[in-house]
């Protein structure tokens, strides 16, 4: 994974103990996704006034949105154990049966990426989310026999940021399924706020705010914007993060008002320099940048898309005047119409 502040995910293990200090754990601290929670809640309340297991649930959407700890704060809500794992981490069909037959009945099985899952585990999920049984060949050859074992009837909690790769007989056994959007600024600042005094940190509302804004709409990306700041404000200051303290630390980062960094704004420029703004070929701009085609997919495009500085057209990738004007750049196209006219 490529080194950036502004990179929604989280491979370290100290930022992912620090997700776990500030995590909330219950719908009333969760902050934004206001539509989610509340068909959640509904679903929840439901599901516990029947005694019965929640529904399957699918969350999708850009990483860094929460996916993970709102798969907590259902678990909590439905007051029942969760089991966190990953798509990577289950390798065969025999990792998915220890795990299933270690649950309990309304535990709830969280799998993160769960569309890095291999085809063979996915087969095994589909009896066991359907039916709570799990079909399991003992032997080889002639002489291999199938044997059906209950589960305790679980709740699977899916998070993956693309949807679309999950195989569609997976994909139609959740019975609720739910994207995750990005997060207005005036909820990255409450995030903010609540996070700084978790983590004992005196910062003032107009830093709350420049911060939001270059968070990339993020909550994850807003608490590590946090970390770093107050790193700066430790060092260069009184540990007191405020307007002024707040711009220079993001100015020495080189993050500037849009929330946008050096390899944001490479991109850009690699598409009006050497394509005249596009558009072009998702592949010939893995080539100009040296980035894979995936992290140009997951991890540029989503929130330059969202803010309108790139778009996607059936012929590639094209920046808009927004970027022109946000990078003081001026588009050939327009200057060859002014010399004309």
């Amino acid at each position: 994974m490529i080194e950036r502040i502004v990179n929604p995910s989280a491979d370290d293990v100290p930022e992912q103990e620090l997700e776990q200090t500030i995590r909330p754990r219950d719908f009333v601290n969760y902050i934004g996704q206001d539509r989610l929670k509340q068909n959640l809640q509904l679903a929840i309340s439901a599901a516990k006034k029947r005694g019965e297991p929640l529904d399957h649930v699918l969350l999708y959407g850009p990483p860094g949105l929460g996916k993970t700890t709102m798969a907590t704060v259902i678990a909590n809500e439905m007051g029942t154990t969760i089991r966190v794992t990953s798509g990577p981490a289950i390798e065969r069909a025999g990792d998915l049966a220890s795990i299933l037959t270690n649950l309990q009945d309304n535990d709830i099985l969280f799998i993160d990426e769960i569309h890095r899952l291999h085809r063979s585990v996915e087969e095994v999920l589909y009896s066991a989310m359907e039916d709570f049984k799990l079909d399991i060949m003992l032997g080889k050859g002639p002489s291999a026999r199938s044997l059906r074992l209950d589960l305790p009837k679980f709740t699977l909690i899916g998070a993956t940021t693309r949807a679309g790769s999950l195989a569609a007989p997976l994909r139609d056994r959740f019975g609720l399924v739910h994207r995750l959007e990005f997060y207005k600024p005036d909820e990255v600042r409450k995030i903010i706020e609540r996070a700084a005094k978790i983590l004992n940190i005196k910062i003032d509302k107009k830093a709350a705010e420049v911060l939001a804004v270059r968070a990339r709409l993020t909550p994850r990306i807003a608490n590590r914007l946090l970390k770093r700041v107050r790193d700066y404000a430790d060092v260069n200051g009184d540990g007191i993060i405020n307007h002024a303290t707040g711009l220079q630390a993001l100015e020495l980062l080189e993050i500037d008002e849009l929330g946008l960094d050096p390899a944001d704004r490479m991109l850009l420029m690699a598409i009006i320099e050497s394509h005249n703004g596009g558009p072009v070929g998702v592949e010939t701009l893995a080539a100009l940048t040296g980035d894979e085609r995936g992290t140009i997919e997951d991890f540029y495009e989503p929130y330059l898309m969202q803010i309108g500085l790139l778009e996607r057209t059936p012929r590639g990738r094209k920046v808009t005047a927004k970027a022109y004007q946000h990078l003081k750049q001026t588009s050939k196209t327009n200057t060859q119409q002014t010399i004309l006219e």
